[in-house]
């Protein structure tokens, strides 16, 4: 069995714990006197920096300590919470994951530079370093300063499993310490005999007297992440109690650790009753959060691939079975069979489940993206997200990262007005960019939409001539003449900045959505805003297609596109010869006959059928020799030499072992368009 490797398992926590963080900070941008969100910033870097110093990434810690400093004053209400503030972390947090990713490399002064910028945030007072312990008495001369503190003592102990689970109890005594003057004992009457003692249970507690100008607060956040388990005591004392409370030994070095070697009689250290104890509101969401966080299990992605491919070798198998089955007479293999069946399509429809993730994974990158674009162009930007919860195969959601990157900066560049210009045109100054998601049969549709100045058709026609893309005064169509923007190099910025202008980026949009077997479509409204679509499949590994047969090979039709089947008689193939339209219910819809689109050579069968597709934005018929059946499709890649093919999204194996190639029913209704466009030039 494999052993997981701490510092992976590190990696993974840290990157979510960032992600929190940044989250957070987000929420604060819009919220600067939200104190629940201050707080959950500060438990994150809490958490952060001291996870990083037990696996050793002794630099992140040291950084991250700094930004730690900063929202401990901000909770304190020493300084105030500014987008300035914000804008620092978060750029310091960009650096945290650097130092998570890369802790040995050379980060040259980057570091120096965003804590001078965080120092500058926090109102010029520097962010203080790591308070080392203290070391020396209070003078004399200090006493009657020292009245005026508070004076606390504190009894704690932590549960047995503590240290094997990462709780060093040094490091909450030296956060006491931090507090102000402090005298340490620890009770060691627990500690069981040599023999019975297991060197990975903790069996001390500890006496703790604190003098310090902080509140009780404070000290409960010193407690913070360990309170659920332990047992703790905080009682306020006065003066006097603080001046007995100690043993005398220990007055001449408040901060040093004394241990008592005789046992400690039971009536000082058992009376562990929880003094001002926990308070009942903290201990809710930490029962929700550990049952969350055992409902749920992290699965590394390429077993889930791996799953992926041995439930798709299942259903070729299964179809295999089925086809011998069904040539047999044999009741009992028959029954077999359809059990298969139902159980292989059980287990697929599941695998599915849990290849599924929620666009919200994606959305969420792209608030730092448009806080980020806000602060260097200038402009007021609001980012809407819409349908959240649509789920997509996984894979589809790592490919489209980088795309949807590319047509959010574009509508910020090219879209968004200045706020100077939005005024001027009876808009409000704030820009709105709206992410939305939405299935629509087996695909699910993304859409970027903004309320800009829209596409400048003139100055894309001028640019696509200028370029070679089209002749002067090509007749296009606006759905043409839009998809332009997609060509490669093709860019209308006036000048190279570091958004766009280099004619790089919309090109790998349209690459990536088509490598999905997917779409693009475009609608913009001058003055008013455009909006940019993706129709992408909501799987990338098994379908549901329509298999078919069109000569002697055999094709499948995703079964999401598919709307009805007809026949089609051969009077009405010899009347509609010339014509290509069939009459459907008062309507007339336009086929292909993949007999000619593909060549075979061979005589069509008597009775054709027609297979009705929608492509999203119309209908279309295929008339094909034969409809065999619905299947289960495994989808396979194909080789480099057919990337060229955009008729076929990829094949499959049927259950006699043979190949059958799958229909791109977008880019095979255009090469049908295109093929007839070209007969009627000719004839």
């Amino acid at each position: 069995m494999s052993t997981l490797d701490p510092v992976a398992v590190f990696r993974t926590e840290a990157a979510e714990c960032l992600e929190a963080i940044e989250a957070g900070l987000l929420d604060l941008t819009h919220q600067l006197d939200n104190k629940d969100l201050v707080d959950a910033v500060f438990r994150g870097l809490h958490t952060l920096k001291g996870s990083g110093a037990m696996f050793g990434f002794e630099a992140l810690a040291a950084f991250t300590h700094h930004c730690e400093t900063a929202f401990d004053r901000v909770r304190k209400g020493e300084v105030a919470a500014t987008s300035e503030l914000v804008a620092a972390v978060l750029a310091a947090q960009d650096h945290m994951r650097a130092l998570v990713d890369q802790p040995d490399a050379d980060h040259g002064d980057i570091g120096h530079k965003l804590l001078t910028q965080l120092q500058a945030a926090v109102g010029g007072r520097e962010a203080a370093p790591a308070a080392a312990p203290a070391a020396v008495s209070v003078p004399a001369v200090a006493r009657d300063a020292a009245a005026k503190k508070n004076s606390w003592r504190i009894r704690f102990s932590l549960p047995a499993n503590s240290m094997a689970n990462g709780t060093n109890p040094l490091g909450l005594l030296d956060e006491l310490r931090d507090l102000g003057e402090c005298t340490v004992r620890a009770n060691t009457s627990a500690i069981p005999p040599l023999d019975a003692l297991a060197p990975t249970e903790l069996h001390i507690s500890w006496d703790v007297t604190l003098t310090s100008e902080q509140d009780r607060s404070a000290i409960d956040d010193v407690f913070i992440f360990v309170l659920d388990d332990m047992e703790l005591s905080v009682e306020e004392i006065s003066g006097q109690a603080a001046a007995t409370a100690a043993p005398v030994e220990e007055k001449a070095a408040p901060a040093s650790v004394a241990v008592s070697a005789a046992p400690v009689p039971p009536t000082t250290v058992p009376e562990f009753r929880p003094v001002e104890a926990v308070p009942a509101k903290r201990e809710a969401p930490a029962a929700v959060s550990q049952a969350k966080a055992a409902e749920n299990v992290r699965v590394p992605a390429e077993r889930l691939d791996e799953l992926m491919d041995r439930v798709g070798e299942l259903v070729i198998a299964q179809s295999r079975l089925s086809q011998l089955a069904s040539a047999s007479a044999d009741i009992a293999l028959r029954s077999v069979s359809e059990e298969i069946e139902r159980l292989s399509g059980e287990l697929r429809d599941t695998m599915m489940v849990l290849r599924m993730v929620p666009v919200a994974t994606l959305f969420s990158r792209f608030r730092r993206l448009v806080h980020d674009l806000a602060r260097e162009t200038g402009k007021v930007i609001e980012l809407v997200t819409e349908g959240e919860s649509t789920e997509v195969d996984k894979t589809v959601i790592e490919r489209l990262a980088d795309p949807l990157v590319h047509l959010v900066r574009n509508s910020i560049d090219h879209g968004l007005e200045t706020p100077a210009d939005r005024l001027a045109s009876g808009k409000s100054e704030a820009g709105t960019v709206t992410l939305s998601a939405r299935q629509a049969g087996g695909e699910v549709i993304i859409s970027i939409k903004d309320d800009g100045r829209g596409i400048n058709r003139e100055r894309v026609r001028a640019k696509a001539e200028s370029s070679g893309l089209i002749q002067p005064g090509q007749p296009l169509s606006d759905s043409e003449l839009l998809q332009l923007i997609f060509a490669p190099g093709f860019s209308t910025a006036a000048a190279i900045t570091n958004l766009s202008g280099r004619g790089v980026g919309m090109d790998v949009v349209k690459k990536t959505v088509e490598a999905l077997r997917g779409a693009i479509d475009i609608v913009s409204v001058p003055g008013q805003g455009s909006e940019v679509s993706l129709r992408i499949p909501l799987t990338l590994a098994i379908i549901d297609g329509l298999l078919v047969r069109v000569g002697s090979g055999r094709y499948v039709i995703p079964l999401s596109a598919v709307e009805e089947c007809l026949e089609l008689s051969l009077e009405e193939d010899l009347r509609s010869r010339g014509r290509s339209f069939i009459s459907l219910r008062d309507s007339l819809v336009p086929f292909l006959r993949l007999r000619d689109l593909f060549r075979t050579g061979t005589k069509p069968d008597v009775h054709q059928k027609v297979v009705v597709i929608s492509t999203g934005t119309e209908r279309v018929g295929l008339v094909v020799d034969q409809i065999i059946g619905d299947h289960q499709t495994v989808i396979k890649s194909m080789s480099k030499l057919h990337n060229n093919v955009a008729t076929f999204s990829g094949a499959t194996i049927l259950g006699d072992g043979s190949v059958a190639l799958i229909l791109d029913v977008g880019h095979l209704v255009a090469a049908g368009q295109q093929q007839e466009a070209q007969l009627r030039v000719a004839g």
